[in-house]
């Protein structure tokens, strides 16, 4: 089953990212570790980890406080 990221700006609408997939959940968490600080940047303010159309979960991108 194919994993990958769905990503919504500040008021919760949907945002523009990059439409990678992969193998594992883990290869997914590792990914989105090394560039959240480019999403966040580009205006991403969470993401959702999506297994096919099921949602495994959702987290931010904003520093605490923001």
């Amino acid at each position: 089953m194919p994993w990958s990221w769905r990503y919504e700006d500040a008021d919760g609408q949907p945002a523009e990212g990059p439409a990678e997939t992969f193998g594992t959940q883990a290869d997914a968490e590792s990914w989105i570790g090394q560039t959240w600080r480019e999403l966040a940047a580009a205006g991403v303010a969470s993401v959702e980890l999506m297994e096919d159309d099921r949602s495994e979960y959702r987290m931010s991108l904003l520093a605490t406080g923001q």
